[in-house]
């Protein structure tokens, strides 16, 4: 709409109303009466409008979980960016997004942020890399995407910080790799609903897959970190944690909780006998989860109890091992088993505060036995936990867990084989005696999680292609050196 100055308008009336006779003057002053009032009424219409579609973008971004990885931590400027994310390939620093003309995304249009969202493309030119998971917002839809860009737009305050700038090794620097990644990889359509399901799956699909974005750390990746779609949420790795199964298997996944576990569980992160959240997902419960409605969180029930079964070869849920044991039960051995006396002392003065020396728990800290975290074939999540401890709200009540790892106390400590003592004094008591941890799986877990083939290979790739284009210098100056020395043709 063109806009006028209030005095142009003034002025244009006074001399069109003097023109007129008295009885036309009094019926269009009724007239403009009329108007003015169906005016009002359009504007708050219009205006209750806009503010309908940023509250819905407001909730689509919490849904997003957009402020976990765009707030640093520690006081951070909400969307202001700065949160450094552990990749194998390095640490990747997200972006301003507030609405900031010199940091931000104040100059975006729809389209340029729509386009960054989905595709990874920022309105420079640059590629996003897919830690941010543009490769689930793909399936956003058009409607969704208009309510987002309002919200940052009209309610985000801008910011003007500027983050600190990911700087990968070469030759994961160059972004502009990302577009074959994406032409690889990258499946550029929206949600479709399933006609055969009902409305209920089809929401909890659309959260599930688009903006809860489960598959990004659930599912496994290939060689090249693109998303293994045959082995959809079966579990991965992220980094130093472990996110596992949540396919509808009974043994390996989440088929044998019940629907009010699992709303329970993705409300606030903890279900006494079943699981707690750490790490990444305790900051999707944190940030994102517990502040949706209880119809949405149906809805990813729903969804997440009729995915397709993927057995991951447990024998038993992860959920079901362990039972309390005494503690000084130790120091006499358990049957088939040396004494642990190392884990036994550091277990005692570490963790048995807490967790108790049967390891049942109490009000405020879970059991050690039927526990997802003891009872499954991969220890990581507990190494993890232990190094790096827990921390998680919801709905104000803060759950903590102090770290024993680098960002300890001195004090408090703990070397790589006290961590593995204490794991393995742990699992043989409460949870999934199978399992042994070593000394190296708590540095690999310690130093950031097993590495994958493109971050193995990334410190020969260098001297590889310095070692080729050496090779065909000298191939070219031998060519060179034959040529010359023909003799010349008559």
């Amino acid at each position: 709409m063109p806009s006028y100055s209030g005095s142009a308008r003034a002025s244009s009336a006074a001399s069109f109303f003097s023109l007129c006779p008295a009885s036309i003057r009094a019926g269009l002053f009724g007239l403009a009466a009329i108007a003015a009032g169906s005016g009002g009424a359009f504007a708050q219409d219009a205006a209750g409008s806009d503010a309908d579609l940023v509250a819905k973008g407001r909730y689509l971004a919490t849904a997003a979980d957009c402020a976990a990885c765009h707030t640093a931590p520690d006081g951070g400027k909400p969307f202001a960016g700065g949160y450094g994310i552990e990749s194998p390939l390095g640490t990747i620093f997200s972006t301003n997004i507030t609405p900031s003309k010199t940091a931000g995304i104040g100059n975006y249009s729809q389209e340029d942020f729509a386009r960054a969202v989905r595709e990874g493309v920022a309105k420079d030119g640059s590629h996003l890399y897919p830690a941010m998971p543009y490769t689930a917002y793909v399936k956003i839809s058009d409607e969704d995407m208009k309510a987002l860009y309002a919200y940052f737009m009209h309610e985000v305050k801008a910011d003007d910080a500027q983050p600190e700038k990911t700087a990968l090794p070469f030759p994961f620097s160059i972004r502009t790799s990302m577009a074959f990644w994406n032409l690889l990889f990258l499946d550029n359509t929206r949600f479709k609903p399933d006609a055969a399901k009902s409305a209920e799956w089809n929401r909890g699909a659309y959260l599930a897959e688009a903006l809860e974005h489960c598959s990004t750390c659930h599912t496994p990746r290939n060689e090249l970190m693109a998303e293994e779609g045959d082995k959809a949420l079966s579990g991965s790795a992220v980094g130093s944690w472990f996110a596992p199964n949540i396919t509808s298997d009974k043994t390996s996944g989440i088929g044998g909780w019940s629907d009010e576990e699992l709303t329970q569980y993705l409300r606030t992160g903890h279900v006494a006998g079943k699981a707690q959240a750490a790490g990444p997902m305790a900051e999707a419960v944190e940030h994102s989860l517990q502040h949706l409605n209880e119809a949405d969180l149906k809805a990813l029930v729903v969804y997440l109890k009729a995915t397709k079964p993927i057995a991951s070869g447990e024998t038993t849920p992860r959920y079901a091992a362990g039972k309390p044991s005494v503690a000084e039960a130790d120091l006499r051995g358990l049957p088939g088993q040396a004494m642990n006396k190392e884990g036994f002392h550091i277990f005692s003065g570490s963790c048995a505060a807490c967790h108790q020396v049967d390891g049942e728990g109490n009000n405020h800290y879970p059991s050690l036995f039927h526990n997802t975290a003891t009872g499954g074939d991969n220890p990581d999540n507990l190494i993890a936990t232990v190094l790096f401890g827990l921390q998680r709200t919801v709905d104000d009540v803060p759950t903590f867990m102090p770290a024993f790892g680098p960002n300890a106390a001195f004090t408090d400590r703990l070397s790589d084989k006290d961590v593995a003592d204490v794991s393995n004094y742990v699992l043989s008591h409460f949870g999934n005696g199978r399992v042994q941890v070593t000394a190296a799986d708590v540095l690999r877990v310690r130093e950031g999680g097993e590495k994958p083939m493109m971050a193995e290979v990334a410190p020969f790739i260098v001297p590889a292609i310095v070692a080729v284009v050496i090779l065909l210098a000298l191939v070219i100056a031998l060519l060179v050196a034959r040529s010359r020395r023909r003799p010349a043709h008559a």
